[in-house]
């Protein structure tokens, strides 16, 4: 029997399975940044991608694991590391462009991922994983380089210095009690090196 040419055969674009799951994907991250973290459910994403809940229950455990990977994904360009300047020069640039970003309507997903991660101790490590560690290494290649041409002291702690400049960071994502803005991340980087240039 003869194949008919107007049925293309499965080889043809994508695997049906991978447009699934990028569908799922563009659609949470629709969804997320119309509704709040809270309101976001599994059958609203299937819905908006046009898929059965059991589809999405196949790749992801929960909605929190779904919106970070679309997060990811949506973030996949690692920002640059910059290499200007001096140190507090190369800290404050890196601030103010991650700032930039969790000014806009990444900021809102990200909080609602945290508090996520407060309450399902399998998301907890998966964010702390994918998320939190990989977010983390610009800042520690900064401060390693700084600690490499004498710009911080031998005896400085970078992994305690990442934490302080992360912590002031997320606790003012998260309460929004004041303004994530150049003047903060100035005051930040010349509260933990007042002595540099």
């Amino acid at each position: 029997m003869e194949s008919n040419p107007s049925r293309p055969g499965r080889s043809a674009g994508r695997p049906r399975s991978t447009k699934a799951r990028q569908a799922i994907l563009d659609a949470t991250l629709h969804l997320v940044r119309q509704e709040s973290f809270t309101a976001l459910t599994i059958e609203g994403i299937a819905r908006e991608a046009g898929v059965g809940k059991p589809t999405i229950y196949r790749w992801w455990p929960s909605k929190g694991a779904i919106v970070l990977e679309a997060l990811q994904q949506h973030a996949q360009q690692a920002l640059p590391v910059p290499h200007n300047d001096s140190l507090v020069s190369r800290l404050e640039s890196w601030l103010n462009s991650i700032f930039d970003i969790l000014n806009g309507d990444i900021g809102k997903i990200v909080r609602g991922l945290m508090a996520e991660a407060q309450s399902d101790p399998t998301f907890a490590v998966l964010f702390r994983t994918e998320f939190i560690t990989t977010r983390r290494q610009p800042l520690l290649t900064i401060l390693h380089d700084g600690l490499k041409h004498g710009e911080l002291p031998s005896s400085t702690n970078i992994e305690i210095m990442a934490d302080l400049i992360y912590g002031a960071m997320w606790y003012r994502l998260l309460t929004q009690h004041a303004p994530l803005d150049a003047t903060y991340a100035h005051d930040i980087i010349q509260t933990l090196l007042p002595n540099s240039a």
